[in-house]
């Protein structure tokens, strides 16, 4: 029997760094990648595309067990794929974050995505970025990590990314919005947002991105998952 593949879930709320923590692992170990939040953004752009009403559960979960996605993390920026095309940009509007969200809560989406989220564990290893990924996805992972940081500091991490894209951004709103997505994310019925019990807490708060991956780097070393 071959021994299982590694994997190392990276969970969190939203703006905790988790996705840069995530592509900077998995490329420095040459594993790959799952950004599960990005695959609900899919199933909600397929619908988009297929004019699915909103309402419709069952036609979403029918597009989630379907769609070809993949993601790529050999480049700074993740290349996200759907059915041979590049979506990177397109499953980020504002629109298809809307649908994403309201995606998520319905439990017979999650249940379609379950197994295809599990599919991505393959050699050598694999790094899963989401909020469920320690707690129901992958349970026995060795290495599970929770990501958090600040309200403040989420907001003001979301606000300079706008910023830098040229968007306009209010600091006030979008720490609102954060805050009310982590209130849905925290009580929702299926999967809700918390850490795994053995999970190690990592609060990024005024740390960088270099100073977070060697706290990730270390924990895998102790754990034997590379050297």
């Amino acid at each position: 029997m071959s021994a299982p593949v590694p994997v190392v879930t990276v969970d969190g709320p939203s703006g905790s760094g988790k996705g840069t923590i995530s592509r900077a692992l998995a490329r420095r170990c040459g594993w790959h990648l799952l950004d599960s939040g990005a695959l609900y953004r899919l199933v909600a752009l397929s619908g988009l595309e297929h004019r699915l009403e909103p309402d419709d559960i069952e036609g979403h979960a029918r597009l989630a067990r379907a769609m070809a996605v993949g993601f790529e993390a050999s480049t700074d920026e993740e290349r996200i794929c759907l059915d041979g095309r590049v979506v990177t940009d397109a499953i980020r509007t504002e629109a298809v974050g809307q649908c994403a969200s309201r995606v998520a809560a319905w439990p017979q989406v999650r249940t379609a995505l379950l197994e295809r989220q599990r599919a991505f564990a393959r050699a050598p290893g694999l790094v899963a970025d989401g909020r469920d990924m320690g707690t129901v996805v992958f349970p026995q992972a060795p290495l599970k990590i929770f990501l958090t940081a600040s309200l403040e500091e989420r907001a003001r991490r979301r606000y300079n990314q706008l910023k830098q894209k040229g968007s306009d951004a209010s600091l006030s709103a979008l720490s609102r919005e954060i805050a009310e997505r982590d209130e849905r994310d925290v009580h929702r019925a299926a999967a809700p947002l918390i850490a795994a019990r053995d999970a190690v807490v990592i609060d990024s708060s005024g740390l960088d991105v270099a100073a977070v991956l060697a706290q990730v780097i270390e924990l895998g070393r102790q754990r034997a998952l590379w050297a």
